[in-house]
């Protein structure tokens, strides 16, 4: 079995688990290739590149035949490693040495004990739609976000207006701080602090939400995923801020985004006893009212 290893920071509960699983990964000779930015981190665990099978830097880099990219940190550490995964199709299976957890559903306690599920591939693979977005007369490949897309103010403390355009028919021009553009699986995110629904990740939908919004009759909007968006930012500044998940771009106000589902899926491994109701149950701290039996 082949596995990819990706992480971003240092913490506590990975000093605890990361030892255990790379002896479990010896001894039935699992490969291992390393993410070379995570090194340093590694390195004060005792670790270097010669104790890996391999060292990678880009989605290029990852071997053909790899089983499973396993990485070491919250949900931000997972949406890092998507952008290295990209359309490959190589599952990713997050341990949660980080705080909430939505997509890292493996706790860094639950850990050694699904050791042996890895081994034996026992997970489901479960696909998370994606965004694209695209610059036109911008030569690279288009950009993409497994949470949210969105358009902020810069250099501002003034509202943004965001002409918005649905398969080129205007819906509205949001007077607001920005706005998300989600999809189900960043409906816990961002969108979700800005009173946004959440949508189980298996929907065909995306969401658009507006950061606090200047009309108050404007509320979140979900629509069919199979959408074209048009966005045309207005601001005092000469730009705006285009974010995908935690990634940032200075934009030129002049010019249009346009933003659809990606033709490719982030695939999410998770343990067969995992539960994306029981999750949100436990990360939202639902049902703990006292009044409950």
């Amino acid at each position: 079995m082949k596995i990819a290893l990706y992480g971003m920071q240092d913490s506590e509960s990975l000093g605890l688990v990361f030892p255990d699983f790379y002896a479990f990964a010896r001894k039935h000779d699992l490969r291992m290739q390393v993410a070379e930015s995570w090194l340093p981190v590694l390195k004060k665990l005792g670790y270097s590149a010669s104790d890996f099978d391999g060292v990678y830097s880009s989605q290029s880099e990852l071997w053909d035949d790899l089983d499973l990219f396993l990485t070491f940190g919250g949900d931000g550490t997972i949406l890092s490693a998507s952008t290295i995964v990209k359309d490959s199709g190589v599952p990713i299976l997050g341990v949660n040495t980080g705080r909430l957890g939505y997509l890292a559903s493996v706790s860094w306690s639950e850990f050694r004990d699904c050791f042996d599920s890895i081994l034996e591939k026992k997970y489901r693979v479960v696909p998370r739609s994606v965004l694209q977005v695209v610059r036109p007369g911008m030569a690279d490949e288009p950009r993409f976000a497994l949470n949210e897309v969105t358009v902020m103010r810069r250099e501002t403390t003034s509202m943004i207006t965001v002409e918005t355009y649905i398969n080129d028919v205007f819906l509205n021009a949001f007077w607001a701080d920005g706005l998300i553009i989600s999809t189900p699986t960043g409906s816990t995110g961002y969108s979700l602090s800005c009173n946004g629904p959440i949508i189980a990740p298996d929907n065909p939908v995306l969401v658009i939400t507006p950061v606090a919004p200047h009309n108050l009759n404007v509320r979140p909007l979900v629509l069919n995923d199979d959408v074209k968006i048009r966005l045309k930012v207005h601001t005092r500044s000469p730009q705006f801020l285009l974010t995908m998940d935690s990634r940032f771009e200075k934009v030129q106000c002049s010019e249009e985004i346009f933003v659809e589902k990606a033709p490719f899926e982030i695939k999410i491994a998770q343990l067969e006893n995992t539960n994306y109701l029981e999750t949100l149950r436990l990360k939202l701290m639902w049902g703990l009212d006292k009044r409950n039996p």
